[in-house]
């Protein structure tokens, strides 16, 4: 008898009897799988045990305190990324759920959890049993969430890379091992071939020839049903899940052929084809062995990130006293000691005198980077002198290296467009060759009158060559090796999808101050020198970090009149972008009078009461200072400041060029600065004086114009956020900035414009890559479907040249990460 839930036999006397309210008799097992079986029926999922293919598991009932440990702070900082989406604050995690065995399972976790109220959404892939799942804390604590998954009979424990990465190595051994089961097989079945090609072409007793028959079906056995069961369960859940993919191809052909062999062995009516099947099952085994080792090999450089960061931080107590604890359990405040040779685990602030880190993890810089007491330190930099200590301003899911990781390891979770169509023609291809090989059976066995032998065989080597898996493999490896070569480069994309993006690019845009000049404007000239002090600028200025303002500051420090610092009362400062800064002064002599200071371009000095005299200005930026009093405002000085653009940026305009995407600068400095600039660089279309909202709506009125181009706005990732909301990709020169990593989609970490060119080239490069997977693929099927049809190819040639396609394919996208980036070019150019 069987229990009415889990489905699993038992003794009649070990079963309890239930009625439902239809008045039918219910059998369970235990109280587990009874709570759970009215569970689905009041959730109206009783549809579940239609969709079941095989018993359940019954659910175990588990302590609440071994679920309390997924609601702790610290499990929330390592595993939980919280957001804000529609003004509510959402959460997300990644779990692996055990116990799936079919796709009833997947869809009865998806139906229970999307029922449950609070959660907003849930994913889960079908290929690893990782689900991600976006909730309200405030309305379900995670360990609720774990305590439903229990109580349908499954589990679930947190995902962690460390954790996959056992269970990567688990996979390549069962791999192994079969691969070895199926090369053991196919050795020694060669060798009772060859006395049956022998006996064939010899003469060879029935009984002599029975016995190589029995040996070779022994020999055939297990490679077909031990090391193809992979074949077999991969084709079982896709036909269950309504896919028809290559692994059902191979499968049907080796079974078919398998089928023939023993029916021509028992009665001795044709010949046998055992060693086909094995060595069929053999190449295929290999081939996706080594399909899988590539991706592993491939997406070793984004795994390694996550081993970026030490395990365990060093904390020094107010008394003295040291700690260790985990990075997650860092507060804000707390002072870390980090020796020689360690890395930096969260952002922070030095607070010992000098220290010296390798950064290369971070910005890609070769060179050490020397750091001042007060400076900022980043996580993933290395100490490389002497221990230092730091006090740390975010946690560790705020930090820098945390945003890195978290970027990289959802990138691959979005799909570019070209492989959805791939894995559509796919499926659609798959059952093309099934119908094909069922008609080229029926014509070659009525029509070519070549008998049952003959026109099987021609059909199985149809169905085996056809296979559509190197069509399959062409996005995927291509879009891994992009992602990771990326990186290596100091290029982060958000998403696979937008290395397909950029490919498309038509049009970018770019910021001008800090994005193609090095945003480090110096004083050239001063106009008017008009009679105030030196130190209530040189005050005023320090309170904006705008690159104009700092020009002023460096040079104002360095006189000699700026030497001694004088304390003003500056209240209300206030910064108006692409126009200007002001603030209240406070007389100590007069309190009660008005005073308001004003700095930057003479549009914005003049909307607020200051005339402007006649100057003769040069193509620099400017910035003017003033004073509004009551009964009066007087402009005090004009300065004229020179940007320089980056190294490498007119070389970068014009490889954009030649790949035919334009370029457009948008600035919000005065026409004069823009043009030098757009000049010097060879951009033709330059716009000036647009504020952040300008950049924006400039960007709108051309994408509403040119609704087919692919838009790239390249900026700061911080003042230009509404124009890079706006495009279709946004790309900051993030030199670090974890806020540009957040805001973007394509991060240049080292703020190179060489490393710009790089993206665009890994992104051509990647995109190429996949169309000639696909040409190749799809041209391999045209060429050899053709000749297997006409009777040309035995199943064993079939399946070498089948395996031989998928190699070529995977070997074409692992050429990505022989790319050569723009510095390597221009310093062979150079010694060129």
């Amino acid at each position: 008898m069987r229990c009415s839930h889990c489905q699993l036999e038992y003794e009649p006397s070990a079963l309890f009897t239930r009625y439902n309210e239809a008045g039918e008799e219910l059998h369970f097992c235990c109280n587990g799988c009874e709570s759970v079986y009215f569970l689905l029926q009041d959730s109206h999922l009783s549809s579940f045990y239609d969709k079941l293919t095989q018993p359940l598991s019954p659910p175990q009932q588990k302590q609440k305190n071994d679920l309390m440990r997924f609601d702790t702070e610290a499990f929330a900082q390592k595993y939980i990324h919280t957001f804000i989406k529609n003004n509510v604050e959402l959460s997300e995690v990644h779990l692996i759920i055990s116990g799936i065995h079919c796709a009833a399972c997947i869809w009865l976790n998806e139906k229970m959890l999307l029922n449950t109220e609070g959660i907003e959404s849930v994913a889960i892939n079908y290929t690893n049993n990782k689900v991600t799942i976006i909730w309200d804390r405030n309305k379900l604590a995670l360990s609720e969430i774990i305590a439903l998954i229990q109580s349908i009979g499954y589990d679930a424990y947190v995902y962690d890379s460390r954790i996959q990465e056992s269970a990567d190595k688990a996979q390549m051994k069962e791999y192994y091992i079969r691969v070895i089961v199926a090369l053991f097989c196919t050795m020694n079945i060669m060798w009772v071939a060859i006395a049956q090609y022998s006996g064939y072409f010899l003469g060879i007793q029935e009984d002599a020839k029975d016995i190589l028959n029995l040996a070779s079906f022994i020999l055939c056995t297990p490679a077909l049903f031990y090391s193809g069961w992979v074949f077999y369960r991969s084709s079982y859940y896709g036909l269950k899940n309504g896919f028809i993919g290559m692994d059902l191809l191979v499968a049907v052909g080796s079974t078919l052929t398998y089928g023939y062999s023993i029916y021509a062995a028992l009665t001795r009516s044709g010949e046998t084809y055992f060693e086909s099947v094995s060595m069929i099952i053999t190449f295929v085994l290999i081939g996706k062995f080594l399909e899988v080792r590539a991706r592993k090999n491939a997406g070793d450089s984004l795994d390694k990130l996550n081993h970026l960061l030490p395990t365990s931080v060093i904390i020094c107590e107010d008394s003295g006293a040291t700690r260790e604890v985990t990075p997650e359990e860092v507060q804000v405040g707390d002072r870390i000691l980090v020796r020689a040779g360690e890395k930096i685990a969260v952002d922070g602030v030095l607070y010992s005198q000098n220290a010296l880190f390798d950064t290369k993890a971070i910005s890609g810089e070769s060179l050490p980077l020397e750091c001042k007491e007060g400076d900022e330190v980043l996580s993933g930099y290395v100490n490389l002198n002497h221990q230092i200590f730091y006090t740390a301003s975010k946690a560790f899911s705020q930090s820098l290296m945390s945003h890195i990781i978290a970027l990289v390891s959802s990138s691959l979770n979005h799909r570019p467009q070209i492989q959805n169509l791939a894995n559509s023609l796919s499926q659609y291809f798959s059952r093309v060759i099934l119908s094909i090989a069922l008609l080229c059976f029926l014509g070659w066995y009525f029509i070519g009158d070549v008998g049952n032998e003959k026109a099987l065989m021609i059909a199985i080597s149809v169905i085996i060559i056809a296979c559509p898996c190197a069509l399959a493999l062409a996005t995927p490896i291509a879009s891994v090796v992009g992602i990771g070569e990326s990186y290596k480069h100091n290029v982060l994309f958000r998403e696979a999808r937008f290395l397909e993006s950029l490919a498309k690019a038509k049009l970018v845009v770019f910021d001008k101050t800090g994005t193609l000049t090095l945003g480090e404007p110096k004083v050239q000239k001063c106009h008017l020198n008009g009679a105030y002090d030196k130190m209530l600028l040189l005050e005023f200025v320090r309170l904006s970090k705008h690159p104009v303002a700092e020009g002023i500051t460096h040079f104002l420090e360095s006189t000699q009149d700026c030497k001694a610092y004088n304390h003003f009362i500056l209240k209300n400062f206030t910064q108006f972008d692409a126009q200007g800064i002001s603030a209240d002064l406070q007389d100590s002599q007069n309190p009660q009078e008005r005073i308001k200071i004003l700095g930057g371009n003479l549009d914005f000095l003049s909307a607020n009461g200051l005339k402007i005299p006649f100057l003769s200005l040069g193509g620099g930026m400017v910035f003017g200072f003033g004073i509004q009093r009551e009964n009066e405002c007087t402009l005090y000085e004009v300065f004229e400041l020179y940007d320089e653009p980056k190294p490498y940026a007119k070389e970068l305009i014009q490889s954009l060029q030649k790949m035919g995407i334009e370029s457009v600068l948008l600035s919000g400095d005065r026409e004069q600065s823009v043009k030098e600039i757009s000049s010097k660089c060879g951009i033709t279309q330059a716009f000036y004086a647009l504020s952040p909202l300008q950049k924006a709506q400039w960007i709108e009125s051309y994408k509403n114009k040119h609704p087919q181009d692919v838009l790239v706005m390249v900026g700061d990732g911080i003042n230009d956020a509404p124009a890079l909301s706006k495009s279709d990709i946004a790309i900051s020169m993030g030199a670090g900035s974890d806020i540009a990593i957040l805001s973007s989609d394509v991060v240049i970490l080292d703020d190179k414009l060489t490393t710009l060119h790089n993206a665009f080239a890994i992104a051509h490069k990647t995109y190429n890559t996949i169309k000639q997977n696909i040409l190749l693929s799809i041209g391999y099927n045209a060429l050899s479907v053709p000749i297997a049809t006409a009777g040309l190819v035995i199943p064993l040639f079939a399946a070498l040249s089948m395996s031989l396609s998928s190699l070529i394919v995977v070997l074409n996208s692992m050429r990505l990460r022989y790319f050569k980036g723009a510095e390597h070019n221009k310093n062979k150019h150079k010694n060129g």
